[in-house]
This record gives C-alpha cells, sequence and structure tokens, in this order.
C-alpha cells in the first residue's frame, strides 16, 4: 500500500450545473493577477545582464564584465551581495504581505486583495523606472513585492472557488499560464530595451511593470465575489444568485448547502492559524509547506531570475543571452498550456511524476556538461554545439516544470484546503514560497561561484526527493469537489488516520441521511 496515493473518484458529489461562459471570462481576468509575478520574474533578470544598469548601480560587476583577459573566473562574474538584493529584496516584502493579504482576504473579499496588490505594484514600478540611486531601486522592490503577496495570496483562491470541480485544474493553472506570459513578455521586453541607445532601456523595461498592474486593478473592479467570499460576510442570497450564474442553472441547492454548511463550520474557528495546525488539518498543513519549498527547490528560479546572466556566464554574447531567455519563456508559454489541457484529464500525480523525472535528467547533463567544459576553475569556453545543446536542456527542463511543479505548486494547495483554513492555508502556501524564492535569489549567485557546475547536481538531488514524495504521499484530487476533499485524504493510506469521521459525516450528514432514506 506504501506505493500507492491514488484514491477512488467513485462516491464524489456531482453537482448541477455546466461550465458557462461567465465563470471562464471571470476566472481569465482573475488569473491577470499572475502577470505582475511572471513579468517582475522575467523583467529582473534581463535588467541585470544590461551593461547601463550594472555601471550606473552595481559598477563592481560591470568591472568583472569588462575583464576579458580570459582569467576571469566565470562561475564568479556576477557574484555581488548588493545585485542579489536587488532581485530577492521583493519576496521578503511578498512574503510579509502575504500574511496581512490572508486577513483582508478572508475578511474584506477575494477581489479587494487583488485591487489593493495592483494598486502598489504600480507604484513600485513608477519608483523603480524612475530610480536614481540604489535606495530608489531596492523600495521599489519592496512595494512591488507588496503587490506580489496580495495577488499571489488571493487569485488562486478566487479561481479554485469560482470553478466548477470538472474543469477547476485547467481554470487554476490560468494563473501559472498568466506567470508565463508575463515571464515571456518582459524577456521580450529586455531584448528591445537592450538596443536602446544612450544606456535607458532598462528604465523603460522597469517602468513597464506598470501595464499588468494596471489590468489587474481595473480587472478587480469588475470581477464579483466568490459565492464563499459572499457567504462568508453573511450574504447568503446574493451567495445562490452568484452561484446560479456561475453554473449557468437555477438548481444548486445541493452545492449551495454545501457551501453554507462549510461557511458555518468555518465561523466556530476563531483562530485559523491555530486550528490549521491540528492533527485533523495535518495533510493540508504538511502539502502548504513542503509543496511550494520543493516547488522552489526545483531550482526554476535560478532559470527564470537569472536566465540571461546564466547563459552570458556561460560564454552567450550579449544579445544571445537575451533571445537565449526568450526562448526558454516561449517553451515555458507552450508547456504550461499542455498542463492546462491535461490536468482534470489525466489527473495531477502524473503529470508531478513525469514533470519530475524529466527534470532530475535535464538537471544532471546540464551540471555533466557544464562541469566537462568550465571544470572547478571556472575557465573555459562553449562550442557552438555545446551552447546550443545546453540550451535544449534547459528548455526541456523548463518545459517540465512548466506542466508540472510550476501550475500544480499554486493549483494543489489552493484546492486542499476546508473553508475553515483556507485563507491561512493560502498565506502558508504563498510565506513558504516567496520565503525560499528570497532564499535562493540571494545565494544563487554565490552557490554558483562557489559550487559551480555542482550547483546542477543540487537541484537534481531535490528533484529526486520531491518526486519520491509525491508517489507517496500527494493523492489524487481531479474531479473533486473542493468542500468534499477531506474523502481523498480520508482514503489515503497515510494521511488517513489523520482524518476523523466528523470531518466527512459533517459535510455530508443531509446528503447520507437522503440516500438511506431513499
Amino acid at each position: 500500500m506504501a506505493g500507492g496515493g491514488i484514491v477512488p473518484q467513485r462516491g464524489g458529489k456531482v453537482y448541477e450545473g455546466g461550465i458557462t461562459a461567465f465563470v471562464v471570462v471571470t476566472c481569465l481576468v482573475a488569473a491577470m493577477g499572475g502577470l505582475i509575478f511572471g513579468y517582475d520574474i522575467g523583467v529582473s533578470g534581463g535588467v541585470t545582464s544590461m551593461a547601463s544598469f550594472l555601471k550606473k548601480f552595481f559598477p563592481s560587476v560591470f568591472k568583472k564584465m569588462q575583464n576579458d583577459s580570459g582569467s576571469e573566473n566565470e562561475y564568479c562574474k556576477f557574484d555581488s551581495e548588493l545585485l542579489t538584493l536587488f532581485t530577492s529584496s521583493l519576496y521578503v516584502a511578498a512574503l510579509v504581505a502575504s500574511f496581512i493579504a490572508s486577513t483582508i482576504t478572508r475578511v474584506f473579499g477575494r477581489k479587494i486583495s487583488m485591487f489593493l496588490g495592483g494598486v502598489v505594484f504600480l507604484l513600485g514600478s513608477i519608483l523603480n523606472g524612475a530610480a536614481v540611486n540604489i535606495e530608489m531601486l531596492i523600495i521599489g522592490r519592496l512595494l512591488l513585492g507588496v503587490g506580489v503577496g496580495f495577488a499571489n495570496q488571493s487569485v488562486p483562491v478566487y479561481l479554485s472557488e469560482m470553478a466548477p470541480a470538472k474543469i477547476r485544474g485547467a481554470l487554476n493553472i490560468g494563473f501559472q499560464m498568466a506567470i508565463t506570459i508575463g515571464i515571456l513578455v518582459a524577456q521580450l521586453v529586455n531584448y528591445g530595451t537592450a538596443k536602446i541607445e544612450g544606456g535607458w532601456g532598462w528604465r523603460v523595461s522597469l517602468a513597464l511593470a506598470g501595464v499588468p498592474a494596471i489590468l489587474m486593478t481595473l480587472g478587480s473592479l469588475f470581477l464579483p465575489d466568490t459565492p464563499n467570499s459572499i457567504i462568508e460576510r453573511g450574504g447568503n442570497d446574493k451567495a445562490k444568485e452568484m452561484l446560479q450564474k456561475i453554473r449557468g442553472t437555477k438548481n444548486v441547492d445541493d452545492e449551495f448547502q454545501d457551501l453554507v454548511d462549510a461557511t458555518e463550520a468555518a465561523k466556530k474557528v476563531e483562530h485559523p492559524w491555530r486550528t490549521i495546525t491540528q492533527p485533523r488539518y495535518r495533510p493540508q498543513f504538511i502539502m502548504c509547506i513542503l509543496i511550494p519549498f520543493f516547488q522552489q527547490l526545483t531550482g526554476i528560479n535560478v532559470i527564470m531570475f537569472y536566465a540571461p546572466v546564466l547563459f552570458k556566464t556561460l560564454g552567450f554574447g550579449d544579445d544571445a543571452s537575451l533571445m537565449s531567455a526568450v526562448i526558454t519563456g516561449t517553451v515555458n508559454v507552450i508547456a504550461t498550456l499542455v498542463s492546462i489541457f491535461s490536468v482534470d484529464r489525466f489527473g495531477r500525480r502524473i503529470l508531478f511524476l513525469e514533470g519530475g523525472a524529466q527534470m532530475i535528467i535535464c538537471q544532471i547533463a546540464v551540471g555533466i556538461m557544464i562541469g566537462l567544459k568550465f571544470g572547478v576553475t571556472g575557465e573555459g569556453t562553449l562550442s557552438k554545439f555545446d551552447a546550443n545543446f545546453i540550451l535544449f536542456l534547459i528548455c526541456a527542463y523548463v518545459a517540465a516544470f512548466a506542466w508540472s511543479w510550476g501550475p500544480l505548486g499554486w493549483l494543489v494547495p489552493s484546492e486542499i484546503c476546508p473553508l475553515e483554513i483556507r485563507s491561512a492555508g493560502q498565506a502558508i502556501n504563498v510565506s513558504v514560497n516567496m520565503l525560499f524564492t528570497f532564499v535562493i535569489a540571494q545565494i544563487f549567485l554565490f552557490m554558483l561561484c562557489h559550487m559551480k557546475f555542482g550547483l546542477f547536481f543540487f537541484f537534481a538531488g531535490f528533484a529526486i526527493i520531491m518526486t519520491i514524495f509525491v508517489y507517496f504521499f500527494i493523492p489524487e484530487t481531479k474531479n473533486v469537489p473542493i468542500e468534499e476533499m477531506n474523502r481523498v485524504w480520508k482514503a489515503h493510506w497515510f494521511w488517513g488516520k489523520y482524518i476523523p469521521d466528523d470531518a466527512l459525516i459533517a459535510a455530508n450528514v443531509e446528503l447520507y441521511a437522503n440516500k438511506a432514506t431513499a
């Protein structure tokens, strides 16, 4: 039994209603919240490889770049604490903001958090575009982080609550799709602005972060609240009308009653942060910590933050390094589409497992290639074939992440928590994600300098651990209504012992009573 995490899908409640254009459009608008996160991930690596930007804010790194003697250790050219602080400061702010956003999301609704996130992110983009010193740059990054924290807290929860169970995966992955589009757009912008004469192209790249912020802010004004959120604030009649609208049918009594029951149970919980640590919520608590932890330890943000820097380190020219980043960004978008069309058909586990295996192979192969060409001294060059093969391996790695840990790292934590701990669970998910995003961003250039090609083996080792973890401990959640998720945990070989019988009976007492008397 130890090998099984799969739970049979029979017995799940099937609600009335179908897939409406209203719910699809609503979820697409909400998913735009991912654009701000994606644009920032893509833009930071590009501007930190621009000579004019480095010369103005990071002259020590610029000086290392100008050393063409061939004796400079290629692994260490970009090792600068101040440079990594520029990239990683955003994620400290996002971590702190996610806890504040948790309370606002629960008390005032999901769309308010989206609106606030968009406004603060817009302010940060203005400050970054106008920066004249490192202090302005860092303050702007901190404001961007607050915006990201609010968006990442509210958007995945909003999408999971609005979507019908049978396409919840696809609609929720719209958030990850928006992230990948944001990354690609930023990489294209960087490629264009790097060619601007006069050395001010980086200002355009940073300031254009305001565009997705405006889209998210305006979009949030027109979004409806989720039925769950409306019920939480006492608007049962309005919530039922909204549920009828998004399901396209008047017959929503079963689903509405389950939402009301879940809300009543949630209201009895006065301290969600204390509650989520109780044994009955142990599966959700562990998943909301380990899934985002593992997502960052895949090493993906090494590629996405520092793609131009990494390719430049490996000997690609200025244009070639930026274009290589664009290529990986394009692969990222296309592979995310694979996940959208397959996650509700084949399930979460198969994508996790296949993606993990592919990432392991690619990380090890990249490490071997770089080790053979640069050794431990960091001195060496790549032939055109070698450079193209490494680019191919990195693209294969990005594709694997984009249809597995990328979207599923946001989808699974947002769909597994019952309402009474949902905001707390998502806050933990976001904060752990941001914490380790910060850690990786802060230490990557240092690790590259000191671990050299062994860095890729380091991430491959974690990919092995997380793939084993998925195989044994993550059950299949496709097509399971979000308020019935405890049934999945109860049937699991390991987690079942933590789920008391009343966790199932309380949510389904009327259903089973009706069946017994029928």
